[in-house]
């Protein structure tokens, strides 16, 4: 079979179209330069190898050979997975989103020789259907228009590539508080499904961001409706299909209110910020569902995302063909009995809702599983014991789950990006310490050691092996992880490395004039297209917001080191974007979580004891498995006090000390050092007792 310039490429998308009578370029300078030789418009698709309709238009338009002749004879065609120049999709989203108010993937756009957009939409159907008109049809007209409309077409895209230019920069400066927060908590209480939990209606995304928020706005100001929000949505989305009731592991959302029927795709940031929300709810609550929803994440993330030797696959594809939708995860009721034996289908059936009825269109005899009643339901209705009732379910969760193993799985794509490796590092180790799974940590910090030694620099990280540098988010999410190994390990090197990229941030990612940090950093060099325009970006969409990130980030490395580089810079990013923060609201929560740390007071757990005293290391096991809202943890050893230049505080906890110690201090306020895991139990559970009471 032949293939065009796509059969080398690194990207698991851009190589599932190698096979294409397209001659497809992938982005660079050469499609540009093809295109202005000969006068064409350039027809630019965007897309991920997760996305059933970038598959679906693939497979009715860009396989087709009659279609295929006239894409070549007519047009340059540019191919771009999003996840890997997502600096790319964000411009290029933005600019279609301004012509025609939609966005998404696949991204269609058309675009001048020079590179800019003049007209553009989503998924087009070969021939008119879902209201669309069909491709072919459209195509027709774009070529039409560039031929004969030069000027109106150029004024298009002049007009496009200035509000692209405009729109890009989230930034509006003001003064950060509190009021801020409560204001953005205010917003979200508004928005709030009272019944099904989350916000809004349907399409329905995980928000775990806004969980965060919550969680520390609960502990600093208990109040009913926050508690509320948080259990019902957690709870919602745990028992939802939007949830993988066998396999562990969140899809990417529902498309119903009721958590129930989800794009299937698996997508590792997700899984990474979600697996952080309920290890953090937990940790504060104590809810067994969020220890076990929890490691159910960490049971995907092992078994089929996890690389041994450090990192963690992208996504996993919802599909295993075009005609598929979601088949992998879903049963019929005859699929099932024929797997388990009459009393587990009984009570898998009342319990996930097996019926000869399904929620799936394509096919109404699928069945998505997800909680439909308790097991005390199930108990009173089919009258047995609990104890029968449980058992019975887990021995239908493993036979059902065998039973999925053995049919074709949905494409893992094994493409290591630096910003979510470390995400999901980040959230292992917290997760990790929560719930004492040592395996968890460990391999979070073997990822993270992969990623230091792939670094481009001592302080800076391509976006892949061997990819593109230069991008915001990778770099301020290596030092928010980094940070977090330096607090679980107590290796100062961690430490450092944090620092020096966050100093080459504030020299190649910062708005000098404006304040704010750009999302590409400054002498990339000449770049085609709508790539010069710059991003300055605050929501969270849906990966956390790099400025949010950089903002946390900058307030702990102050607190861990006391200079007041890192305060004075943290204060004025969080003020570049103070004067939208509330506004966004729910779309803002990592930023407001930046906010956070800089108008209330932080947090400091620290532990003083000899590297091999048991007694201090299960003190600093206790302090990271608890939740704490902008907390900091040290783990301080006499070796520490020889080689580092410690906070004036901390050195003194040092001299301090005889054998081990620990010391919790919130702001100014410090509590009586404890000298044995049960007082420092005790002193950690004071910090939480106003959190208990309410």
């Amino acid at each position: 079979m032949s293939s065009n310039r796509l059969a080398g490429a690194a990207s698991a998308y851009l190589r599932s179209a190698a096979h294409q009578p397209i001659h497809w370029f992938p982005w660079g300078d050469e499609p540009f330069a093809a295109a202005r030789a000969a006068d064409k418009p350039v027809l630019l698709d965007i897309g991920a190898v997760w996305c059933h309709w970038c598959h679906v238009m693939d497979g009715e338009s860009y396989e087709n050979p009659e279609l295929a002749r006239f894409l070549n004879e007519h047009f340059v065609c540019v191919k771009v997975d999003r996840d890997e120049r997502p600096d790319v999709d964000t411009r290029y989203q933005r600019a279609v989103q301004a012509l025609s108010r939609q966005g998404g993937w696949p991204l269609t756009a058309f675009l001048t020789p020079d590179g800019e957009v003049f007209y553009g939409g989503t998924y087009f159907p070969p021939d008119g259907a879902h209201g669309r008109p069909g491709f072919r049809t459209v195509l027709e007209s774009v070529l039409e228009a560039y031929r004969t409309r030069r000027p109106q077409v150029q004024s298009q895209a002049d007009a496009v590539r200035r509000v692209v230019g405009a729109d890009l920069n989230e930034s509006a400066s003001g003064e950060p508080s509190v009021r801020m927060i409560e204001d953005a908590v205010a917003g979200m209480e508004r928005v709030f499904d009272p019944v099904n939990g989350g916000f809004g209606r349907s399409p329905k995304f995980p928000h775990p961001g806004a969980m965060l928020l919550l969680l520390h706005r609960w502990w600093d100001a208990p109040a009913e409706m926050r508690r509320t929000i948080l259990d019902r949505t957690l709870q919602g989305m745990a028992r939802g299909g939007v949830y993988d009731q066998l396999g562990g592991g969140f899809h990417r959302y529902s498309v119903d209110a009721e958590w129930i029927v989800p794009h299937f795709e698996k997508m590792s940031y997700d899984n990474s910020e979600l697996l952080r929300a309920y290890a953090e709810a937990y940790a504060l609550f104590g809810t067994e569902t969020y220890a076990a929803t929890a490691r159910g994440i960490i049971r995907w993330v092992r078994e089929v995302a996890a690389d041994p030797e450090g990192g963690y696959a992208a996504s996993q594809d919802a599909d295993v063909g075009l005609d598929d939708d979601g088949d992998y995860f879903t049963w019929t009721r005859e699929e099932a009995a024929a797997v388990l034996e009459p009393d587990e289908l009984e009570v898998a059936s009342a319990y996930y809702d097996i019926g000869t009825a399904g929620e799936m269109h394509h096919n109404p005899s699928k069945n998505v599983l997800f909680v439909a009643a308790t097991t005390e339901a199930i108990v009173a209705r089919q009258g047995r014991t609990e104890a029968d009732v449980r058992r019975l379910l887990e021995q239908a969760r493993r036979s059902l789950l065998a039973a999925r193993e053995r049919r074709p799985a949905p494409f893992v794509d094994r493409s290591r990006y630096t910003n979510w490796n470390a995400m999901m590092a980040s959230a292992m180790l917290r997760a990790g310490a929560i719930l004492g799974d040592g395996p968890a940590r460990d391999h979070a910090l073997r990822t993270l050691e992969r990623l230091r030694a792939e670094r481009i620099a001592e302080d800076a990280v391509a976006h892949t092996p061997g990819g593109i540098a230069g991008l915001l988010d990778d770099q301020v999410q290596v030092a928010a992880a980094a940070l977090d190994a330096f607090e679980t390990t107590g290796e100062p090197g961690w430490l450092d490395w944090a620092a020096r990229i966050m100093d080459r941030v504030w020299t190649d990612y910062l708005d000098e004039e404006h304040g704010g940090l750009f999302d590409t950093a400054r002498g990339r060099g000449a770049e085609p297209g709508l790539l010069p325009a710059r991003a300055k970006p605050i929501e969270d969409s849906p990966t956390p917001s790099p400025n949010g990130v950089a903002g946390i980030v900058l307030a702990r490395l102050h607190e861990l080191t006391a200079d007041p580089r890192w305060r004075e810079r943290g204060q004025a990013l969080v003020r570049a974007f103070a004067g939208r923060g509330a506004e966004l609201g729910l779309y803002a929560a990592t930023y407001l979580l930046a906010v956070d740390w800089q108008v209330q007071p932080a947090t400091h757990l620290v532990v003083v004891g000899a590297r091999a005293d048991a007694v201090a290391d299960r003190m600093h096991a206790e302090a990271l498995a608890t939740f704490v809202p902008r907390r900091v943890i040290r783990r301080l050893t006499p070796e520490d006090a020889a080689t580092q230049a410690l906070p004036p505080a901390m050195a003194g906890m040092m001299t301090a000390s005889a054998g081990a110690r620990g010391y919790a201090c919130t702001g100014t306020s410090c509590r009586a050092p404890a000298d044995s895991v049960e007082g420092w139990r005790r002193t950690l559970g004071e910090l939480r007792e106003a959190a208990s009471a309410a």
